[in-house]
């Protein structure tokens, strides 16, 4: 059997198929999930393997997690809360999980000088105009009073924190700014676009676009960032980095909307919801949120190149499978 290796928020939707992935690459997988927003369905298909173990806790209750640190090879922080409308309606929520749980998985990692592979997000890059992101950007964050940006800033503290571990304690750290990942599993529960269009989609029900549906999203596939995470955790080049993991083919939200409509041969309406009416008063949103991932290419020779055409019909069979 290979090596052993501890990913937090393994029975998420992104948690779940690297686990996959990472057990079909014959490595023992040990997964802590409290299951908040992830679930245990998403390792049906992978629960009797017998080299998977599932814990679930939250990492901060785990009572075995400098012991499960010490054993692993290499460790996937994913563990984090999810989605805008949690992050809207539940900044507390937000904040305090985002911080609490990496702050423990750096701490018990470096007790054993086990490497790390933090998750982070695209929102750090906050209300930067800039038609493209790069790591080595400025980021601009939102005041603190609008609840939206705390995801963004807590993520950000996060990566601070990876980086502090690294420079301080000379403890292996790598941060994967991940931009907008999709496919089957993930679900609509907590805003997340691409599932809500395709399931209102196939029910030929509205397609909900909140604000002007000007603003532009890249969509990347979730066994590319998969493939991404994976060869950054054999990348030499790695520690020490912040990379983007994303899609660079660029689309409206509304050209989304207008696409899966066609693709799937719905007849669902497009509606325009005010971001007042679909979020809390003074929501902001960011205008466009395309990466540079030059320096993943770089570092691990891989971008991810799956076409959202794509994308979208794995998720809707995904989703017409489960509804069944």
């Amino acid at each position: 059997m290979g090596k052993n290796v501890l990913i937090t928020g393994g029975a998420g939707f992104i948690g779940s198929h690297l686990a996959e992935r990472l057990l079909r690459d014959r490595c023992e997988v040990t997964v802590i999930d409290d299951c908040s927003t992830g679930t245990l369905d998403n390792l049906a298909a992978v629960k009797d393997h017998p080299a998977l173990t599932i814990i679930q806790s939250s990492v901060s209750d785990c009572v075995d997690l400098p012991l499960l640190c010490a054993r692993a090879s290499y460790i996937f922080h994913l563990a984090a809360a999810v989605g805008v409308e949690l992050v809207v309606h539940s900044p507390i929520q937000t904040i305090e999980t985002n911080l609490t749980e990496t702050e423990m998985i750096l701490l018990a990692a470096s007790t054993s000088q086990k490497p790390v592979l933090i998750t982070s997000t695209s929102e750090v890059y906050g209300k930067s105009t800039k038609p493209v992101f790069s790591e080595n950007d400025d980021l601009l964050i939102g005041p603190p009073h609008l609840g939206r940006w705390s995801y963004a800033c807590s993520k950000l503290m996060d990566e601070f924190l990876g980086m502090a571990y690294w420079q301080e304690r000379n403890l292996p750290v790598t941060i994967a700014r991940l931009f907008n990942t999709v496919g089957p599993r993930q679900t609509g529960r907590y805003g997340m676009v691409l599932p809500r269009f395709v399931t209102a989609a196939l029910k030929n029900e509205p397609l909900r676009v909140f604000g002007s549906g000007e603003q532009t999203r890249c969509f990347c596939d979730v066994q590319d960032a998969v493939e991404a995470l994976v060869r950054l955790k054999d990348s030499p080049k790695a520690p020490g980095q912040v990379f983007n993991i994303g899609s660079t083919e660029e689309i409206s939200i509304l050209a989304l909307a207008r696409k899966i409509i066609e693709l799937l041969n719905s007849n669902s309406e497009i509606q325009l919801v005010p971001y007042s009416e679909a979020y809390a008063p003074g929501f902001e949103d960011m205008l466009r949120r395309k990466p540079v991932v030059q320096k993943l290419r770089e570092a691990t020779g891989f971008e991810p190149r799956t076409p959202l055409d794509e994308i979208i019909k794995r998720i809707a069979h995904s989703t017409e499978q489960v509804a069944v």
